[in-house]
């Protein structure tokens, strides 16, 4: 599958969507990053921002099934994201 820098961001912000709405997840992304809800309002538009965002998911192979099986999309996806961030 080919992944376009824009596909990157868009998988990257779905990644914050499920973080932000999961509370175990927020709270834990918060606790490890100390990114706060103004920090993510003001980067969450810069590709380096949404990268480490991916990285915490990739962090956890049962945070990325997880995430892949909510959003319904393959888990490989968000490395190929990853990669493509960089």
């Amino acid at each position: 599958m080919k992944m376009t820098p824009g596909d990157a961001e868009t998988i990257a912000l779905q990644v914050v969507a499920w973080i932000i709405g999961d509370d175990t997840m927020r709270d834990r992304f918060i606790s490890i990053t100390g990114c706060g809800a103004d920090d993510l309002r003001n980067r969450i538009d810069q590709p380096a921002f949404l990268g480490s965002v991916l990285d915490f998911l990739l962090a956890d192979e049962s945070s990325v099934l997880a995430f892949a099986d909510h959003v319904g999309l393959p888990p490989e996806l968000p490395m190929m994201a990853r990669m493509k961030l960089t």
